[in-house]
């Protein structure tokens, strides 16, 4: 008997704390009233920054939004994501315009030339009114190595659409650009099974 008192006491308490946050939720929610296009960034050494902007982009999609796709660098990656992303051509574009990283081409000028096409094809998407979420792929890789003038990136993004979403992902985001963002998120790496000797496998890096 004496148990008994005890748990539905214990019960009881967990319950009243459980409405008390409740209540404080529902107040927050009910405060939060304005929509608006966020500037989202995707950043850090950690594995899951394009990952976590492509569950935004399926999300999207789901939602009967248009999507545009520019990627900086993975140009020649055979993704598992394209593959899936490339059966919904009514809402989405996806363009691949680098050839890998700057180490595999060693031409400092033809990467310029690839992230230039690949930032005219991005403003285009962010100006036609037909596309809500525009993701630019490793675009900060692109801004680390200076192909891009970070001035012009950073004054496009603050004069974007209001009602656009834009995604940039890649390792060292410029001050810059988390500056302007609406929501940033840094990836820390804890443990990477390449460190291990393990290469990367289809289904978890590509």
């Amino acid at each position: 008997m004496t148990e008994q008192l005890e748990t539905d006491d214990s019960n009881q308490r967990a319950n009243e704390k459980a409405a008390r946050r409740k209540e404080a939720r529902d107040r927050m929610m009910a405060e939060k009233t304005r929509e608006k296009g966020l500037i989202i960034v995707n950043t850090g050494k950690g594995k899951g920054k394009s990952t976590a902007a492509f569950g935004m982009v399926m999300r999207c999609i789901g939602h009967g939004m248009k999507v545009g796709v520019i990627q900086f660098i993975k140009g020649k990656w055979d993704t598992g994501e394209r593959t899936v992303l490339e059966r919904f051509p009514d809402q989405i574009e996806i363009k691949a315009l680098g050839e890998g990283f700057t180490w595999e081409t060693q031409d400092r000028a033809r990467d310029i030339a690839f992230a230039r096409a690949a930032w005219e094809e991005g403003k285009r998407m962010m100006l036609d009114p037909s596309f809500q979420f525009v993701l630019m792929d490793e675009i900060n890789i692109a801004l680390r190595y200076d192909y891009l003038p970070i001035e012009e990136v950073v004054e496009f993004l603050k004069n974007k659409r209001p009602d656009l979403h834009v995604c940039v992902t890649g390792r060292n985001a410029k001050e810059e650009i988390i500056a302007i963002a609406d929501l940033v998120t840094e990836m820390e790496m804890i443990k990477h099974p390449f460190r291990d000797g393990v290469k990367a496998q289809a289904g978890i890096e590509f």
